[in-house]
């Protein structure tokens, strides 16, 4: 589409867009007569206009309204016209000071720096953390009435995750006194992953001193942890920026149903998908994305990689589709940049 415009047509939609995100507003012909510089009168810039409307490129939100772009004349926009910026030298320090890991553990750097471009885009920050295989500090059955138990593990950072679990009806508090016992004389100190094999072959054995019920309770505590293996965990702070461009009631549901869809496990499959496409920034624009189809919303996200360059996660943001691509962009690409060199 891009080469089916003349240069007036390119530069008009340019400062359609560009209008569009300072404001939000529709742009009329006058406006951008100004606003070019150019002896173009109002009436040839609404014929261009009216040519890019044709084109689905713009549309008038009234009958007597300007312009707005829509999600394919602002996918027109970044592919073909936007001038991506570069970071101001604050900008550059604190994400670079954000991303140290000295002293705090890799979740905390993804959250901090999360919350980071969370502030520096004012949009949704966003990160899909990897599920790390931490050694163990504590693990505990606890009861939650009958047929249910819940299992706390506590890692070496302080990180607490835990899971639900069901039990034979009747099962004795004494039951799950020992599971913990068993589990933590196996466990603490260790990862999950390099005890499990040793746990089960015990039990297979009969070597444990443990009886049938408790074997009952151990196994499955190791079988919900093994039900995701690689498993992420996704990160969103600053979802109140989200609401600054709520104009209705209808919108705020909108959004009210992306924040739902972010709390899924379909959320992280479909993001790291998104960002395992090709390599660097990708960019999905409304409806482009299924997460984004009724919220109006536009993705800026770039994978992150582990030393052996294999994709372990994603950060970017989710905003407004009036958000700054070309401030954004290199904003999100550097970060994962970053991360990745943390991660290695």
């Amino acid at each position: 589409m891009i080469i089916e415009l003349n240069e007036r047509s390119r530069e008009i939609l340019r400062h359609v867009v560009e209008a569009y995100v300072e404001t939000g507003e529709p742009v009329g012909s006058r406006t951008l007569s100004r606003r070019l510089g150019m002896a173009l009168s109002p009436a040839t810039i609404r014929n261009v206009m009216a040519d890019l409307e044709e084109f689905g490129l713009l549309f008038a939100p009234h009958t007597s309204a300007g312009r707005l772009p829509t999600e394919r004349g602002l996918r027109l926009f970044v592919d073909g016209i936007l001038q991506v910026g570069a970071l101001t030298k604050d900008e550059r320090s604190n994400i670079d000071s954000q991303c140290k890991v000295a002293g705090r553990s890799v979740p905390q750097v993804l959250e901090e720096v999360t919350a980071l471009l969370s502030g520096l885009s004012h949009c949704a920050g966003l990160v899909m953390a990897p599920k790390r295989d931490l050694r163990l500090k504590h693990i505990e059955f606890v009861n939650l009435g009958p047929g249910r138990a819940l299992v706390v593990m506590v890692d070496e950072n302080g990180g607490v995750e835990n899971r639900v679990i069901d039990l034979p009806l009747g099962m004795p508090a004494s039951s799950l006194v020992e599971a913990s016992n068993f589990m933590a004389a196996k466990l603490v100190g260790r990862t999950l992953q390099e005890a499990r094999a040793e746990i089960l072959a015990e039990i297979k054995n009969h070597r444990g001193a443990i009886d049938g019920l408790t074997t009952k309770v151990v196994e499955a505590g190791l079988a919900t942890w093994s039900e995701e293996p690689g498993a992420g965990v996704l990160i969103v702070r600053g979802q109140a920026n989200l609401l600054e461009d709520v104009a209705g009631m209808a919108q705020l549901e909108q959004i009210r149903a992306l924040f739902e869809a972010l709390e899924t496990k379909e959320a992280l499959i479909k993001l790291l998908d998104a960002a395992d496409v090709a390599e660097g920034v990708q960019i999905f624009i409304g409806a482009e994305n299924e997460l984004f189809q009724l919220a109006g919303a536009s993705m800026i996200i770039a994978p992150y990689t582990n030393r052996e360059e294999k994709l372990v996660g994603a950060i970017g943001v989710i905003g407004p589709t009036r958000m700054n691509y070309g401030r954004i962009i290199p904003m999100v690409d550097y970060t994962a940049r970053l991360i990745s060199r943390v991660i290695g």
